[in-house]
């Protein structure tokens, strides 16, 4: 059995990064200039912080190197999205896009190397799942993706919604959120963060209550018995619990609505009667529909509807007063597109 490595600085929000600090016998301040450089300005070497005194700078560099994953590869896509594959320490590949629009710039990030779910139409369940990220793993995208992004677009969202369950790694992943929104660490805004979950019931209200986050819900499926296929996780936690979940958590609100992730799939989740049963499930509950063309992969038979189909999906849902949006593919060329990651190596 491996040794559980030594935590790394990026494993702490900065409160616990001050104490962590005066436990090793310096100043609690120096765990907020620690993060004002590496988090806020992101550099890349000790030797830019200029504000510590070299004999400090060459004891930390020595037990924490800045960087806890390596990039193996930045791939750009026709649209501009950009994916990097990164590797840990104890050598597994994970993956984390880029996604810049006109108004704004999201950085997708994974939080498990693989993913235990096995929802059918995923590339990332078809590898089956390895291990939770820590903390660290999951910040240190975000600075690695800090310095791929183009510099007048910088990120301004970022999505829990990469490869694996983020819920089933909720610890690591709320420290990593309180980072994200510390106006001294990366400064990014609450509403900017979303949290995405499969329907891991017991573990939405805790972090509501835990981390100010927007969550999303892939959904998928309007009916149990399609869902039961499609997000095997559903014969656990079926349509009924994870509905009634969020319709009593008082974090859902219209300012705060939930956002449905529902991947369209020809001939499987995709008809009028489909969208019929979604509008009455989602009804009364503040909420916003993501409808996502099926992303063709290796590992799925599956495939996206036609225009007309998803038009008139988007319709049904639009004449009943639910606020939908369908997004279209970005990335699909590199394999960054909803569903495709799974780390394999450029071609």
């Amino acid at each position: 059995m491996s040794e559980t490595p030594e935590p790394h600085p990026k494993d702490f929000a900065r409160p616990a990064l001050r104490e962590h600090f005066a436990a090793e016998g310096w100043p609690k301040y120096r765990a907020d200039q620690w993060a004002a450089w590496v988090y806020a300005r992101g550099v890349s070497s000790y030797d830019e912080m200029t504000d510590w005194p070299v004999e400090l700078r060459a004891e930390v560099a020595e037990r924490w190197p800045l960087d806890v994953l390596a990039v193996e590869d930045v791939q750009v896509s026709s649209d501009g999205t950009r994916k990097a594959r990164l590797r840990t320490a104890d050598g597994h590949g994970i993956e984390a896009v880029l996604i810049p629009e006109a108004e704004r710039t999201t950085l997708c990030v994974s939080t498990q190397v693989g993913c235990p779910l096995a929802c059918s139409f995923c590339a990332t369940g078809a590898m089956g799942f390895t291990r939770n990220l820590r903390t660290s793993e999951i910040v240190d995208q975000v600075c690695h993706m800090k310095a791929v992004a183009a510099p007048e677009a910088p990120i301004t969202n970022v999505v829990f919604m990469g490869m694996g369950e983020p819920l089933l790694n909720r610890a690591a992943v709320e420290e990593a959120v309180h980072l994200l929104i510390d106006q001294k660490s990366f400064g990014i805004a609450p509403r900017r963060v979303t949290v995405s979950t499969a329907g891991v019931v017991p573990q939405i209200e805790p972090l509501l209550e835990a981390v100010p986050v927007s969550l999303a819900v892939s959904l998928h499926a309007s009916r149990d018995s399609v869902r039961d296929l499609l997000v095997p996780l559903n014969k656990k936690f079926n349509l009924d619990e994870l509905l009634s979940t969020l319709r009593s958590c008082p974090q859902i609100t219209k300012r705060r609505p939930v956002f449905f992730e529902y991947t369209l799939i020809d001939g499987v989740n995709d008809s009028v009667e489909d969208a019929r049963e979604l509008i009455a499930r989602v009804r009364g509950l503040p909420c916003k529909v993501n409808l996502i063309p099926m992303n063709a992969h290796a590992d799925s038979p599956h495939g996206p509807p036609s225009e007309a189909v998803m038009d008139h999906f988007m319709g049904e849902l639009s004449r009943a007063g639910v606020t939908v949006t369908l997004r279209r593919n970005r990335g699909a060329d590199i394999d960054a597109a909803c569903g495709q990651l799974a780390a394999r190596d450029a071609a």
